[in-house]
């Protein structure tokens, strides 16, 4: 196998190899039979002192004795580590650079066959992350360095080995717990090999609570002002995050982006920016690019952005941004982070608008970083930067648009002349000598543009001043007239770039925007120049001109209204055909996706070029090519018939849409009522059970009421044993007992009469709830009244008063019941006293006159007391003669309340009928629509998906509403 290896390497056998091969034969020999631990272990040593040198021979000749003791000696540290530092010496390449380039290529080709050797038996590796476990020094830190330089000789194939083994990961996860450094950084390094371009063994090491060690170890190192730990942290973050939506989440949701703002704290005082310090940075700042790139999913895009806002951390960016004696390229990185941060999320767009920068006066960080774009004095890459941010504020931003597109019309131009806009500047660019000004302020005026009909129309307005005692020229015609100037104007730059990025504006001018179009057809020389450009046979570097001709020509077709005689669609297309030919202009089209830039610039949307020469296209203008190269191709080829019918059927198709648009408002505003609605069913739901409480509250109270007194009732009737005899007494001695039986009497019909009031109420209760839940009830229409619904709850309230106030009185009633009741007692027990006065036979006269003296008078007290009596009997009956009437008025209130019910139901039913009707419309509509868009199909027009998924839409909502009124139907 030696001569095999030696072969394959080139390496010649010489007598020193031989000797040095049966060297190494004893020392493996020594290894494998001693029996003394100390004689294995000098053994192993000697091979370590020569497994650098004779890297070749020890690895063929000792390597399975080597992986034997790691295998039966474990319980020595010291001989494991010579042995792991042996096979670390064999397998790495470190030890070889000073060596000849063709020697460091043999030792690469060696060190990844000994690995190969080493990973065949997959317990070996398994072995070594066992040995991991060992806290010892001599063991773990070989052992870590052993790994890290498997790793980087056969990386997908250990990573596939440490994944399948039990707790592989874990164990190496704890290497960043260790309190010696050495160990810890290294494990660093070997968790960075380890987590290279595999996904899976990513989201093992996140979840192990890899962030919050990384970054709490950034922080001990001094965050950007660490040293190279630093730097091999935020490399393995780097590694977690990239292109892996799962980690990214994760590092989301546990507000580990709070913990970057710190990072960032640079402070006033800029000098101190070492080496290590940028490089610190720069790998920072792309670590939260990581976390924002554009080709992350949107929604976990944006999250972050919100996040890095909420933070803080933008504010710190843009601190950055601004501040002096930042280096170039940390100040280049800076925006482009900024600019990622903002992209297409408002809110951070509108902070970065606020954004001034600290001079005298404040300027608009927009303003700043423009004038570098167009400053040709300043660093390339650091002008694309700043093309970029400005590209990205303007990003699904139409309130930015319109803020940069009014800084060029008449009324906001600054008079005086003291401070300088941002429309300014791109016009600056936009004529300047420059082809790359001319490039940029080109491209970033047509990102001002974007998908915004409104801001191409009012861009028409503005008007530029050429020269004095010239009348003014519309922006639109300037642009019109240096295209045309071609090469007469001498420039510094690419010859094409200005042209080039002059026609990219008005393709993007003139796209989607008719009235555009004619503006620029009103000007007789353009369509002849555009004609002139196309028909000419030019060299390879004009032909990509000649197609963006093509392509504005053809725009000038497709989005034309007709509203011109003389460039009409039909005589446009005659006109190609005279002086250009179809296929000629069809094949010119063609050169513009055929350029091998253009696949290029549509890869990803930040302007990274190599040098200004390969500044042609700009992302979304290749968006724009595929979007418009196909349709103006079946534009070219459509007859004047079918361009008539296609008219027809558009303007068709326009009224059906604004129908269905209207039809589309009403139902919406339906869905806003219905809510509203349902948000009042919720409270008057609520209210409901809260009176439910206080009623229940309420009735266990006069049960309560209602035991103390039938006890005390009991009671009394077991203090009065004599009541007959006090009667039969009263009878004998002239008492008058028709009055006491009387005010029984009465007392027993003001407890019917309480009865009977009671049952009444009960009755009122019942109908007052059955009013509640049909007024609270789900199956309520959304098209009733929300005046008719404050108007029931307001005469319910007052019915819940007058229920009130009726308990309240009926409380009253039942105290004074109990107090007639005492005082009938009270009159017993001075009956049963008089009884017990009487005199027996054989007494003195004297004494018989006295005792009379005194039953008379207290008669005469029980006939004032019994007056008393009647006059509170007769209050009594006036009060329950006003219950009556308050009862008598409920019953008229709910009478009123029941017919008002009535005509809401007919209300409902007149609403649903309306609807029923509107939905019978709609589907009338959509089989007309339908049938139009088969039509074009057959005809050859293509139909947008959104029309499509729009009728979709319409339909899976009218199914929607039928079966929402079914449901309330069944209700």
């Amino acid at each position: 196998m030696w001569l095999r290896i030696k072969r394959s390497l080139g390496l010649k056998t010489t007598c020193s190899c031989l000797f040095n091969w049966r060297k190494i034969q004893k020392l493996c020999d020594r290894v494998a039979s001693s029996t003394l631990l100390d004689d294995r272990r000098n053994a192993v040593r000697a091979l370590k002192s020569l497994s650098k040198k004779y890297r070749l021979e020890v690895g063929i000749q000792a390597m399975e004795h080597l992986i034997h003791v790691l295998q039966t000696d474990r319980s020595d540290s010291e001989i494991i580590g010579y042995a792991l530092d042996t096979l670390y010496n064999i397998i790495s390449n470190d030890e070889e650079e000073e060596v000849e380039e063709n020697s460091t290529r043999q030792s690469e080709d060696l060190g990844s066959q000994f690995t190969e050797i080493f990973i065949k038996q997959q317990e070996n590796v398994t072995l070594l992350l066992s040995l991991l476990e060992e806290f010892d020094f001599h063991v773990r830190w070989p052992g870590v360095k052993l790994l890290t330089s498997l790793l980087k000789q056969l990386g997908p194939q250990v990573q596939q080995i440490i994944l399948v083994s039990p707790m592989g990961v874990s164990r190496l996860m704890d290497l960043l717990a260790d309190s010696r450094e050495v160990i810890r950084n290294d494990g660093v390094l070997l968790l960075q090999a380890l987590t290279r371009s595999n996904g899976a063994i990513q989201k093992i090491v996140a979840f192990e609570n890899a962030f919050e060690r990384l970054l709490d170890i950034i922080t001990e190192e001094g965050n950007s002002d660490g040293g190279i730990v630093v730097e091999d942290c935020l490399i393995l973050l780097q590694n977690l995050l990239k292109n892996n939506n799962s980690n990214q989440n994760f590092f989301k949701e546990g507000s580990y982006i709070q913990s970057m703002k710190p990072w960032f704290e640079v402070g006033d005082e800029n000098s101190g920016w070492s080496a290590q310090k940028v490089t610190n940075l720069h790998l920072m700042l792309q670590l939260i690019r990581v976390l924002v790139s554009p080709t992350n999913p949107p929604g976990a895009t944006s999250s972050c952005q919100k996040a890095m806002f909420q933070c803080g951390l933008l504010q710190q960016l843009c601190t950055i941004l601004m501040a002096t004696g930042v280096p170039a390229d940390i100040l280049t990185e800076t925006i482009n982070t900024v600019s990622e941060v903002i992209r297409g999320y408002q809110v951070n767009q509108d902070y970065f608008a606020s954004v001034n920068a600290p001079s005298n006066p404040p300027r608009p960080a927009i303003v700043v970083l423009l004038m570098s774009m167009v400053n040709e004095r300043q660093p390339f890459v650091l002008r694309c930067a700043v093309l970029y941010c400005f590209q990205c504020f303007l990003y699904k931003n139409q309130k930015g648009q319109g803020e940069i597109v009014s800084t060029l019309l008449p009324s906001t131009i600054d008079a005086t002349g003291n401070s300088v806009s941002a429309g300014q500047l791109l016009c600056g660019g936009l004529f300047s000598t420059d082809s790359l000004s001319n490039w940029c302020a080109a491209v970033a005026l047509a990102h001002a543009l974007q998908e915004n009909a409104t801001q191409k129309e009012q861009l028409l307005r503005v008007q530029l001043a050429t020269s004095i005692g010239n009348p003014p020229v519309s922006l639109l015609q300037q642009c019109t007239n240096i295209l045309s100037q071609g090469d007469k104007i001498d420039r510094r730059g690419s010859k094409i770039q200005t042209r080039v990025g002059l026609l990219m504006l008005l393709c993007t001018w003139l796209s989607n925007c008719p009235i555009a179009v004619t503006h620029f057809l009103h000007n007789s020389a353009n369509v002849p120049f555009l004609t002139g450009q196309i028909a000419e046979n030019l060299g390879e570097e004009e032909q990509l001109v000649q197609g963006l001709c093509a392509l504005l020509l053809g725009i000038t077709i497709y989005f034309n209204d007709n509203s011109l005689e003389s460039y009409m669609k039909e005589k446009l297309k005659q006109l190609i055909e005279k002086r250009i030919g179809k296929e000629n202009f069809i094949e010119k089209l063609g050169f513009i996706s055929k350029h091998e830039l253009y696949s290029r610039a549509s890869q990803k949307p930040q302007p990274n070029f190599p040098s200004p020469e390969y500044m042609i296209f700009d992302h979304e203008f290749t968006k724009l090519v595929k979007e418009l190269e196909g349709v103006i191709t079946k534009a070219i080829y459509k007859s004047s018939e079918e361009d008539k019918k296609e008219e027809e059927v558009k303007k068709t198709l326009e009224q059906h849409d604004s129908i269905v648009t209207h039809y589309k408002n009403m139902i919406r505003e339906q869905d806003l009522q219905l809510e509203e609605l349902k948000q009042q069913i919720s409270t008057l739901k609520c209210q409901n059970e809260q009176l439910q409480t206080a009623v229940t509250q309420q009735a266990s109270q006069i049960q309560q009421h209602k035991d103390q007194y039938n006890l005390l009732k009991v009671q009394l009737g077991k203090d009065n044993p004599h009541q007959g005899s006090y009667n039969d007494g009263a009878q004998m001695n002239g008492i008058q007992p028709e009055e006491i039986g009387r005010l029984q009497e009465e007392i027993e019909e003001l407890k019917s009469n309480q009865e009977l009031l009671q049952s009444q109420l009960a009755e009122k209760d019942s109908l007052i709830e059955n009013l509640r839940s049909t007024q609270t009830s789900p199956g309520t229409n959304e098209q009733s009244s929300v005046t008719a619904s404050a108007r029931d709850s307001e005469q319910i309230a007052e019915l819940k008063q007058e229920l009130v106030t009726l308990k309240s009185q009926l409380n009253s009633q039942s105290l004074e019941i109990t107090k007639l009741q005492t005082e009938k007692q009270e009159l017993l027990q001075k009956t049963e006293a008089f009884v017990k006065s009487v005199p027996v036979p054989g007494e003195s006269e004297a004494g018989m006159a006295t005792e009379t003296t005194d039953v008379e008078g207290r008669l005469s007290a029980l006939l004032q007391e019994t007056k008393e009596l009647k006059n509170e009997i007769k209050a009594l009956s006036e009060e329950r003669t006003a219950i009556k009437e308050q009862l008598n008025s409920s019953n008229s209130t709910i009478a009123i309340l029941q017919n008002e019910r009535n005509k809401l139901q007919v209300d409902i039913t007149d609403s649903k009928k309306e609807q029923d009707d509107l939905l019978v419309l709609l589907a009338d509509q959509d089989q007309k629509i339908l049938a139009l868009t088969n039509k074009l199909k057959e005809l050859g027009h293509p139909v947008e998906e959104e029309d499509e998924l729009e009728s979709g839409d319409q339909d899976d909502e009218d199914e929607e509403n039928e079966d929402d009124g079914k449901d309330q139907d069944d209700i």
